[in-house]
């Protein structure tokens, strides 16, 4: 269960980095029958996942939001060294915008200060340590009124014991 702890712990932090940044939502469209509300901008924080947004609804109207997917673990010990033991996490970055140069660097902004976040303390959960390198990649792709992102993460874990010793 270790990976599903950290995508908790992980969840949690990106939750608490995020929440003072108001994005614009996308609109839902109006049900049937009924007119399209005249209001300002809705803005909220980006939503946090954990590897698939729910099924509720469709993809465009959860925005903004982070997706977290672990995609891989690794448990190692090479010679001469003590065991270990990675995890790799992906974070997308979703935004909404009808002006491009503001989405473009809402996506930006949101990425840029979960990387300050994680460089500043290293660890979450106390028991995660986060290993560079760390990679973000904003898509260059014009994919307007939509803007999005991704960042690459390494984690050291705790190991697993051996708890039966074999004797000869």
């Amino acid at each position: 269960m270790t990976p599903k702890v950290l995508l908790d712990q992980l969840k949690l932090f990106v939750e608490a980095a995020t929440q003072d940044i108001m994005l614009p939502c996308k609109d839902p469209p109006p049900k049937p029958g009924e007119k399209k509300a005249e209001k300002p901008d809705e803005r909220r924080a980006p939503e946090v996942h954990l590897m698939r947004l729910p099924d509720k609804e469709p993809t465009k109207n959860r925005v903004p939001y982070i997706v977290l997917q672990y995609l891989s673990g690794e448990d190692a010990q090479r010679p001469g060294e003590p065991q270990e033991c990675t995890g790799r996490v992906r974070l997308i970055f979703a935004t909404y915008s009808k002006n491009d140069t503001e989405g473009a660097l809402d996506v930006l902004n949101v990425m840029t200060r979960l990387r300050i976040a994680l460089l500043k303390e290293r660890e979450v959960g106390k028991q995660f340590l986060l290993r560079l390198p760390m990679e973000q990649l904003v898509y260059p792709d014009d994919t307007q009124p939509f803007f999005l992102g991704e960042m690459m993460t390494n984690w050291e874990m705790p190991i697993t014991q051996r708890e039966v010793t074999f004797h000869e």
